[in-house]
Protein backbone atom coordinates (compact mmCIF):
# COMPACT_ATOMS: atom_id res chain seq x y z
CA UNK A 1 0.00 0.00 0.00
CA UNK A 2 2.74 2.47 0.86
CA UNK A 3 4.39 1.76 -2.53
CA UNK A 4 1.29 2.95 -4.36
CA UNK A 5 0.86 5.96 -2.08
CA UNK A 6 4.43 7.09 -2.69
CA UNK A 7 4.08 6.38 -6.41
CA UNK A 8 0.80 8.31 -6.55
CA UNK A 9 2.43 11.51 -5.34
CA UNK A 10 5.17 11.22 -7.97
CA UNK A 11 2.51 10.48 -10.62
CA UNK A 12 0.56 13.70 -10.01
CA UNK A 13 3.58 15.91 -9.23
CA UNK A 14 5.33 15.11 -12.48
CA UNK A 15 2.07 15.17 -14.42
CA UNK A 16 1.84 18.81 -13.36
CA UNK A 17 5.43 19.28 -14.50
CA UNK A 18 4.51 17.66 -17.82
CA UNK A 19 1.78 20.25 -18.23
CA UNK A 20 3.83 23.20 -16.99
CA UNK A 21 7.25 22.86 -18.63
CA UNK A 22 6.31 22.10 -22.25
CA UNK A 23 3.25 24.33 -22.50
CA UNK A 24 3.49 27.22 -20.04
CA UNK A 25 5.84 29.07 -22.38
CA UNK A 26 3.32 28.64 -25.20
CA UNK A 27 0.56 29.90 -22.91
CA UNK A 28 2.61 32.99 -22.04
CA UNK A 29 3.33 33.49 -25.74
CA UNK A 30 -0.43 33.46 -26.37
CA UNK A 31 -0.70 36.38 -23.91
CA UNK A 32 1.69 38.33 -26.19
CA UNK A 33 4.69 38.25 -23.86
CA UNK A 34 8.09 38.56 -25.56
CA UNK A 35 10.67 35.78 -25.46
CA UNK A 36 12.67 37.76 -22.90
CA UNK A 37 9.60 38.22 -20.66
CA UNK A 38 8.75 34.52 -20.99
CA UNK A 39 12.30 33.66 -19.93
CA UNK A 40 11.99 35.96 -16.92
CA UNK A 41 8.65 34.48 -15.83
CA UNK A 42 9.90 30.91 -16.19
CA UNK A 43 13.12 31.79 -14.39
CA UNK A 44 11.02 32.79 -11.36
CA UNK A 45 9.76 29.21 -11.13
CA UNK A 46 13.35 28.02 -10.88
CA UNK A 47 14.74 30.89 -8.79
CA UNK A 48 12.50 30.14 -5.82
CA UNK A 49 14.12 26.70 -5.68
CA UNK A 50 17.30 28.41 -4.51
CA UNK A 51 15.68 29.42 -1.22
CA UNK A 52 12.44 27.50 -0.66
CA UNK A 53 13.73 23.90 -0.45
CA UNK A 54 16.43 24.86 2.06
CA UNK A 55 13.99 26.68 4.34
CA UNK A 56 11.50 23.82 4.30
CA UNK A 57 14.29 21.22 4.53
CA UNK A 58 15.64 22.80 7.72
CA UNK A 59 12.16 22.90 9.23
CA UNK A 60 11.46 19.27 8.27
CA UNK A 61 14.77 18.02 9.67
CA UNK A 62 14.20 19.77 13.00
CA UNK A 63 10.51 19.09 13.52
CA UNK A 64 10.26 15.46 12.35
CA UNK A 65 7.01 16.37 10.58
CA UNK A 66 8.15 15.99 7.00
CA UNK A 67 4.82 14.81 5.55
CA UNK A 68 2.90 17.56 7.36
CA UNK A 69 5.14 20.12 5.67
CA UNK A 70 4.63 18.44 2.28
CA UNK A 71 0.86 18.55 2.71
CA UNK A 72 0.90 22.20 3.79
CA UNK A 73 3.19 23.23 0.93
CA UNK A 74 1.07 21.36 -1.63
CA UNK A 75 -2.14 23.01 -0.41
CA UNK A 76 -0.69 26.53 -0.39
CA UNK A 77 0.81 25.98 -3.87
CA UNK A 78 -2.65 25.17 -5.27
CA UNK A 79 -4.20 28.20 -3.54
CA UNK A 80 -1.46 30.53 -4.82
CA UNK A 81 -1.71 29.26 -8.41
CA UNK A 82 -5.39 30.21 -8.45
CA UNK A 83 -4.16 33.79 -8.80
CA UNK A 84 -3.60 33.23 -12.55
CA UNK A 85 -7.37 33.37 -13.03
CA UNK A 86 -7.64 36.95 -11.75
CA UNK A 87 -5.24 38.84 -14.06
CA UNK A 88 -2.61 38.22 -16.73
CA UNK A 89 -0.28 41.20 -16.53
CA UNK A 90 3.47 40.66 -16.32
CA UNK A 91 3.94 41.89 -12.75
CA UNK A 92 0.85 40.12 -11.44
CA UNK A 93 1.94 36.80 -12.98
CA UNK A 94 5.44 37.38 -11.61
CA UNK A 95 3.98 37.67 -8.10
CA UNK A 96 1.72 34.64 -8.55
CA UNK A 97 4.56 32.50 -9.93
CA UNK A 98 6.87 33.55 -7.09
CA UNK A 99 4.39 32.70 -4.32
CA UNK A 100 3.15 29.52 -6.01
CA UNK A 101 6.62 28.15 -6.72
CA UNK A 102 7.86 28.98 -3.21
CA UNK A 103 5.46 26.33 -1.91
CA UNK A 104 5.43 24.01 -4.95
CA UNK A 105 9.23 23.72 -4.95
CA UNK A 106 9.24 22.88 -1.24
CA UNK A 107 7.45 19.55 -1.45
CA UNK A 108 9.44 17.40 -3.87
CA UNK A 109 12.85 17.42 -2.10
CA UNK A 110 11.19 16.48 1.18
CA UNK A 111 9.20 13.75 -0.53
CA UNK A 112 12.43 12.41 -2.05
CA UNK A 113 13.88 12.25 1.48
CA UNK A 114 10.72 10.53 2.70
CA UNK A 115 10.94 7.90 -0.03
CA UNK A 116 14.64 7.21 0.55
CA UNK A 117 14.15 6.97 4.33
CA UNK A 118 11.23 4.60 3.89
CA UNK A 119 13.25 2.34 1.58
CA UNK A 120 16.11 2.07 4.07
CA UNK A 121 18.57 -0.52 2.77
CA UNK A 122 16.48 -1.19 -0.34
CA UNK A 123 17.50 1.97 -2.22
CA UNK A 124 17.49 0.03 -5.50
CA UNK A 125 13.67 0.14 -5.30
CA UNK A 126 13.70 3.94 -5.67
CA UNK A 127 13.67 3.83 -9.48
CA UNK A 128 10.60 1.57 -9.45
CA UNK A 129 8.70 4.17 -7.41
CA UNK A 130 10.06 7.25 -9.17
CA UNK A 131 9.24 5.95 -12.64
CA UNK A 132 5.55 6.61 -11.89
CA UNK A 133 6.48 10.28 -11.97
CA UNK A 134 7.81 9.77 -15.48
CA UNK A 135 4.59 7.97 -16.43
CA UNK A 136 2.59 10.93 -15.12
CA UNK A 137 4.76 13.30 -17.15
CA UNK A 138 4.17 11.25 -20.32
CA UNK A 139 0.41 11.08 -19.81
CA UNK A 140 0.21 14.83 -19.27
CA UNK A 141 2.54 15.94 -22.05
CA UNK A 142 1.12 13.61 -24.70
CA UNK A 143 -2.52 14.04 -23.70
CA UNK A 144 -2.26 17.81 -23.48
CA UNK A 145 -0.54 18.04 -26.85
CA UNK A 146 -3.71 16.73 -28.46
CA UNK A 147 -6.12 18.54 -26.11
CA UNK A 148 -4.49 21.94 -26.53
CA UNK A 149 -4.34 21.48 -30.28
CA UNK A 150 -8.11 20.98 -30.31
CA UNK A 151 -9.29 23.27 -27.50
CA UNK A 152 -6.62 25.95 -27.50
CA UNK A 153 -3.85 26.86 -25.08
CA UNK A 154 -6.24 28.90 -22.91
CA UNK A 155 -7.45 25.76 -21.11
CA UNK A 156 -3.99 25.08 -19.67
CA UNK A 157 -4.41 26.94 -16.33
CA UNK A 158 -7.57 24.94 -15.57
CA UNK A 159 -5.74 21.65 -16.20
CA UNK A 160 -2.83 22.73 -14.03
CA UNK A 161 -5.13 23.78 -11.19
CA UNK A 162 -6.71 20.34 -11.18
CA UNK A 163 -3.33 18.63 -11.07
CA UNK A 164 -2.12 20.78 -8.16
CA UNK A 165 -5.21 19.82 -6.18
CA UNK A 166 -4.52 16.13 -6.93
CA UNK A 167 -0.95 16.54 -5.64
CA UNK A 168 -2.32 17.82 -2.33
CA UNK A 169 -4.91 15.02 -2.09
CA UNK A 170 -2.26 12.35 -2.79
CA UNK A 171 -0.01 13.80 -0.06
CA UNK A 172 -2.81 13.16 2.45
CA UNK A 173 -2.57 9.41 1.81
CA UNK A 174 1.09 9.07 2.85
CA UNK A 175 1.47 8.60 6.62
CA UNK A 176 4.02 10.56 8.63
CA UNK A 177 5.64 7.26 9.66
CA UNK A 178 6.89 6.76 6.09
CA UNK A 179 9.31 9.67 6.53
CA UNK A 180 10.89 8.19 9.65
CA UNK A 181 12.74 10.21 12.26
CA UNK A 182 16.49 10.66 12.42
CA UNK A 183 18.38 12.08 15.44
CA UNK A 184 20.18 15.41 15.14
CA UNK A 185 23.63 14.09 16.12
CA UNK A 186 25.48 13.93 12.78
CA UNK A 187 28.55 15.96 11.85
CA UNK A 188 27.81 19.65 11.18
CA UNK A 189 26.37 20.39 7.76
CA UNK A 190 29.14 22.89 6.98
CA UNK A 191 31.70 20.11 7.45
CA UNK A 192 29.87 18.03 4.86
CA UNK A 193 29.76 20.97 2.45
CA UNK A 194 33.52 21.55 2.76
CA UNK A 195 34.30 18.14 1.30
CA UNK A 196 35.80 18.49 -2.21
CA UNK A 197 33.63 15.66 -3.54
CA UNK A 198 30.44 17.35 -2.33
CA UNK A 199 31.51 20.72 -3.77
CA UNK A 200 32.35 19.16 -7.13
CA UNK A 201 29.06 17.29 -7.31
CA UNK A 202 27.08 20.43 -6.50
CA UNK A 203 29.00 22.29 -9.23
CA UNK A 204 28.05 19.53 -11.67
CA UNK A 205 24.43 19.85 -10.54
CA UNK A 206 24.43 23.57 -11.29
CA UNK A 207 26.06 23.26 -14.71
CA UNK A 208 24.02 20.30 -15.96
CA UNK A 209 20.74 21.89 -15.00
CA UNK A 210 21.79 25.26 -16.41
CA UNK A 211 22.41 23.50 -19.72
CA UNK A 212 18.78 22.32 -19.65
CA UNK A 213 17.52 25.93 -19.52
CA UNK A 214 16.88 26.26 -23.28
CA UNK A 215 15.07 22.92 -23.30
CA UNK A 216 12.73 23.43 -20.38
CA UNK A 217 11.84 27.02 -21.27
CA UNK A 218 11.96 27.23 -25.04
CA UNK A 219 11.99 23.77 -26.67
CA UNK A 220 8.27 23.92 -27.50
CA UNK A 221 8.56 27.44 -28.93
CA UNK A 222 11.75 26.41 -30.77
CA UNK A 223 10.01 23.43 -32.39
CA UNK A 224 6.91 25.50 -33.19
CA UNK A 225 9.08 28.03 -35.04
CA UNK A 226 10.38 25.16 -37.20
CA UNK A 227 6.83 24.23 -38.15
CA UNK A 228 6.21 21.27 -35.85
CA UNK A 229 2.52 21.01 -34.77
CA UNK A 230 1.59 21.05 -31.08
CA UNK A 231 0.70 17.35 -31.07
CA UNK A 232 4.12 16.42 -32.48
CA UNK A 233 5.86 18.63 -29.93
CA UNK A 234 3.99 16.84 -27.15
CA UNK A 235 5.04 13.48 -28.57
CA UNK A 236 8.67 14.58 -28.65
CA UNK A 237 8.49 15.54 -24.97
CA UNK A 238 6.83 12.21 -24.21
CA UNK A 239 9.51 10.30 -26.12
CA UNK A 240 12.20 11.78 -23.90
CA UNK A 241 10.41 10.63 -20.78
CA UNK A 242 9.81 7.12 -22.19
CA UNK A 243 13.56 6.86 -22.60
CA UNK A 244 13.94 8.14 -19.02
CA UNK A 245 11.64 5.38 -17.73
CA UNK A 246 13.75 2.74 -19.49
CA UNK A 247 16.80 3.96 -17.60
CA UNK A 248 14.96 3.97 -14.27
CA UNK A 249 14.00 0.34 -14.85
CA UNK A 250 17.63 -0.55 -15.59
CA UNK A 251 19.24 1.36 -12.71
CA UNK A 252 19.18 -1.59 -10.25
CA UNK A 253 21.46 -3.37 -12.75
CA UNK A 254 23.47 -0.44 -14.11
CA UNK A 255 24.54 1.16 -10.83
CA UNK A 256 26.13 -1.92 -9.20
CA UNK A 257 27.73 -3.02 -12.47
CA UNK A 258 29.28 0.22 -13.73
CA UNK A 259 29.50 2.39 -10.61
CA UNK A 260 28.26 5.91 -10.04
CA UNK A 261 31.29 7.75 -11.51
CA UNK A 262 31.23 5.95 -14.87
CA UNK A 263 27.49 6.45 -15.17
CA UNK A 264 27.81 10.13 -14.31
CA UNK A 265 30.51 10.60 -16.97
CA UNK A 266 28.32 8.90 -19.56
CA UNK A 267 25.28 10.95 -18.56
CA UNK A 268 27.02 14.33 -18.85
CA UNK A 269 28.85 13.42 -22.09
CA UNK A 270 25.58 12.38 -23.73
CA UNK A 271 23.93 15.56 -22.45
CA UNK A 272 26.53 17.57 -24.38
CA UNK A 273 25.79 15.57 -27.53
CA UNK A 274 22.06 16.13 -27.05
CA UNK A 275 22.29 19.92 -27.06
CA UNK A 276 24.62 19.90 -30.08
CA UNK A 277 22.10 17.87 -32.08
CA UNK A 278 19.18 20.03 -30.95
CA UNK A 279 20.98 23.23 -31.92
CA UNK A 280 22.40 22.10 -35.25
CA UNK A 281 19.68 19.83 -36.66
CA UNK A 282 16.34 21.26 -35.50
CA UNK A 283 14.91 20.95 -39.01
CA UNK A 284 15.74 17.23 -39.14
CA UNK A 285 13.00 15.23 -37.40
CA UNK A 286 15.13 12.08 -37.21
CA UNK A 287 17.93 13.96 -35.46
CA UNK A 288 15.49 15.56 -33.00
CA UNK A 289 13.93 12.18 -32.26
CA UNK A 290 17.37 10.76 -31.49
CA UNK A 291 18.30 13.77 -29.37
CA UNK A 292 15.09 13.30 -27.38
CA UNK A 293 16.02 9.70 -26.58
CA UNK A 294 19.16 11.12 -24.96
CA UNK A 295 16.88 12.43 -22.22
CA UNK A 296 17.48 8.94 -20.84
CA UNK A 297 21.00 10.13 -20.03
CA UNK A 298 20.65 13.89 -19.51
CA UNK A 299 17.94 13.46 -16.89
CA UNK A 300 17.15 9.79 -16.17
CA UNK A 301 20.66 8.45 -15.66
CA UNK A 302 22.00 11.69 -14.21
CA UNK A 303 19.14 12.14 -11.73
CA UNK A 304 19.12 8.53 -10.50
CA UNK A 305 22.87 8.65 -9.84
CA UNK A 306 22.71 12.06 -8.16
CA UNK A 307 19.82 11.13 -5.86
CA UNK A 308 21.74 8.06 -4.68
CA UNK A 309 24.95 10.06 -4.17
CA UNK A 310 23.25 12.87 -2.26
CA UNK A 311 21.56 10.30 -0.04
CA UNK A 312 24.90 8.64 0.72
CA UNK A 313 26.79 11.90 1.36
CA UNK A 314 24.12 13.69 3.42
CA UNK A 315 23.28 11.18 6.13
CA UNK A 316 20.97 11.13 9.12
CA UNK A 317 19.25 14.38 9.91
CA UNK A 318 20.93 16.08 6.94
CA UNK A 319 18.98 14.07 4.38
CA UNK A 320 16.19 16.60 4.01
CA UNK A 321 18.61 19.49 3.55
CA UNK A 322 20.82 17.37 1.29
CA UNK A 323 17.94 16.78 -1.11
CA UNK A 324 16.98 20.45 -0.71
CA UNK A 325 20.49 21.58 -1.66
CA UNK A 326 20.46 19.29 -4.68
CA UNK A 327 17.16 20.81 -5.77
CA UNK A 328 18.08 24.43 -5.04
CA UNK A 329 21.52 24.39 -6.65
CA UNK A 330 20.54 22.36 -9.71
CA UNK A 331 16.89 23.02 -10.56
CA UNK A 332 16.90 26.32 -8.66
CA UNK A 333 20.09 28.29 -9.30
CA UNK A 334 21.17 26.30 -12.34
CA UNK A 335 17.71 26.19 -13.88
CA UNK A 336 17.02 29.90 -13.29
CA UNK A 337 20.40 30.96 -14.69
CA UNK A 338 20.03 28.70 -17.70
CA UNK A 339 16.53 29.93 -18.53
CA UNK A 340 17.32 33.59 -17.96
CA UNK A 341 20.48 33.53 -20.09
CA UNK A 342 18.70 31.50 -22.78
CA UNK A 343 16.05 34.17 -23.21
CA UNK A 344 18.70 36.83 -23.79
CA UNK A 345 20.71 34.58 -26.14
CA UNK A 346 17.60 33.86 -28.22
CA UNK A 347 16.81 37.56 -28.73
CA UNK A 348 20.37 38.93 -29.00
CA UNK A 349 21.93 36.13 -31.06
CA UNK A 350 19.91 33.10 -32.19
CA UNK A 351 18.10 30.00 -30.89
CA UNK A 352 20.89 27.85 -32.33
CA UNK A 353 23.50 29.78 -30.35
CA UNK A 354 21.39 29.22 -27.25
CA UNK A 355 21.69 25.45 -27.62
CA UNK A 356 25.38 25.58 -28.53
CA UNK A 357 26.00 27.48 -25.29
CA UNK A 358 24.04 24.78 -23.48
CA UNK A 359 26.40 22.18 -24.98
CA UNK A 360 29.41 24.22 -23.83
CA UNK A 361 27.96 24.45 -20.31
CA UNK A 362 27.44 20.69 -20.21
CA UNK A 363 31.00 20.19 -21.44
CA UNK A 364 32.24 22.24 -18.47
CA UNK A 365 30.27 19.91 -16.19
CA UNK A 366 31.95 16.93 -17.83
CA UNK A 367 35.38 18.40 -17.06
CA UNK A 368 34.39 18.84 -13.41
CA UNK A 369 33.34 15.19 -13.23
CA UNK A 370 36.55 13.98 -14.88
CA UNK A 371 38.93 16.02 -12.73
CA UNK A 372 37.00 16.90 -9.59
CA UNK A 373 34.81 13.90 -8.81
CA UNK A 374 37.02 11.13 -7.47
CA UNK A 375 36.66 8.44 -4.80
CA UNK A 376 32.97 8.49 -5.57
CA UNK A 377 30.76 5.90 -3.86
CA UNK A 378 30.34 2.93 -6.16
CA UNK A 379 27.04 1.58 -4.79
Amino acid sequence: MIYWRLSGFYLFYFASLGALLPYWGLYLKSLDFSVTEIGQLLAILMATKIVAPNIWGWIADHTAHRMAIIRLASLFAAIAFAGVFFADGFWWLSLVMAVFSFFWNASLPQFEATTMNHLGDELHRYSGIRLWGSIGFILAVSGLGTLLGQSGIGILPVVLMGLFVLIWLSSLTVPESAAGYLPLDQEPLLKVLRKPLVQSLLAVCFLVQASHGPYYAFFSIYMEDYGYPTATIGQLWALGVVAEICVFLLMPVLLPRFGARRLLIAAVALTTLRWLLTGLYADNLAAIIFSQTLHAASFGLYHAVMIALIHSLFVGSHQGRGQALYSSISFGAGGAAGILVSGYLWTSMSPQTMYLMAALTSLCALLVVLFGVRNIPQG
